[in-house]
């Protein structure tokens, strides 16, 4: 048995856990998911929803947030975590897969067993740098920054890339999982020069009655810590559907010629496992910086000002999409390697 641990209050920490937790089942092995936020107080949780709000609302507050942020297992009730050893006892768990640093100050008082510290950014993130522990986990890379390179990956889909050809001419703009960032700016510039779009809504004023816009949407009354399915997704007026094997809106990256979003670990991902280039627009923190950096050196990615500055050219998106590619072929499957 092999328990995944993610975090719900980033969707590009809790995906990449559900993705490898299904990737793993497809090859025979058991796998579990837990989500921190499963085992904290209800007036806790209800603080966190609030905080999302005002992150998406203003991105300052996002930022001066992640900077004060403090380790979250420390507001888990004593019981709640000895409820859940004792559940990995009875389950024989033999193997942990970290992808939230906040779960390593718990894993050290479950007996002696391998841990993976799985890192969706390509550097260190907050919740790594903000707890201290005696473990000494694997590290497992899906982007690194220092040595320019993608380690591993979690497949998102075995279905091949959309041939360029025959994508749809729109962009796909988001602020990834609690709709962070400047992509609405972003989306407003971007139709004035003529492109259609997809945006994700993340509240009923982000939408908007443009024809050329097409409006989806993450349900608001889901949270990661509710199950372990994909977050509900539709375009707006639409009832919501989950797909089984992966999320949604992967589906809609797919099919476009480029995503706009600021550079999380999630959205890299999704880049990968589409060919789809990444427009990358202000990080969320340092990690996102260098994300954003080491996408641009592989040549997977682009920053937004430097499209701009360039016309907007769409010969410059193909160019990276044949590299996204070219890199596809030789990616390690990180299910794989558990897997066997």
């Amino acid at each position: 048995m092999i328990e995944i641990l993610t975090s719900g209050v980033a969707l590009g920490v809790h995906v990449p856990g559900l993705l490898l937790a299904d990737r793993l089942r497809e090859r025979g092995i058991a796998a579990n998911v837990s989500v921190l936020e499963r085992m904290l107080p209800p007036e806790t949780l209800e603080t966190t929803t609030k905080m999302k709000w005002a992150f998406h609302r203003d991105f300052r507050v996002a930022l001066a947030g992640q900077r004060v942020a403090r380790d979250a297992s420390i507001a888990i009730p004593h019981e709640a975590q000895e409820a859940l050893l004792s559940s990995w006892r009875a389950r024989n768990v033999q193997k942990f897969v970290v992808f939230s640093g906040f779960w390593l100050p718990i894993l050290e008082q479950y007996s002696p067993a391998p841990v993976d510290v799985c890192h969706v950014d390509s550097v260190i993130s907050p919740s790594f740098q903000k707890v201290k522990t005696s473990l000494n986990p694997r590290p497992i890379w899906l982007a690194n920054a220092t040595s320019g390179t993608i380690p591993y990956s979690i497949p998102v889909t075995h279905t091949p890339p959309l041939p360029w050809e025959s994508r749809a001419h729109r962009l796909l703009v988001h602020g990834g999982g609690w709709g962070m960032g400047t992509y609405r700016e972003r989306a407003t510039e971007l139709r004035s020069h003529g492109f259609e779009l997809d945006i994700v809504a993340y509240e009923e004023r982000d939408v908007s009655a443009d024809p050329g816009i097409r409006h989806f949407v993450i349900d608001p009354t889901w949270h990661p810590w509710l199950d372990n399915g994909y977050p509900p997704f539709a375009e707006v007026g639409t009832p919501f559907t989950r797909s089984t094997h992966h999320h949604a809106s992967f589906d809609l990256t797919r099919s476009v010629v480029a995503t706009v979003s600021k550079p999380g670990g999630g959205t890299l991902l999704d880049s990968l496992w589409s060919a789809t280039p990444a427009v990358l627009l202000e990080p969320f923190g340092a990690h996102e910086k260098h994300n954003a950096t080491l996408w641009e050196d592989l040549g997977f990615g682009i920053s937004f000002d430097k499209w701009r500055d360039a016309s907007f050219d769409m010969k410059m998106l193909e160019k990276l999409h044949r590299a996204l590619l070219v890199a596809r072929e030789s990616l390690v499957d990180y299910s794989a390697e558990l897997a066997g």
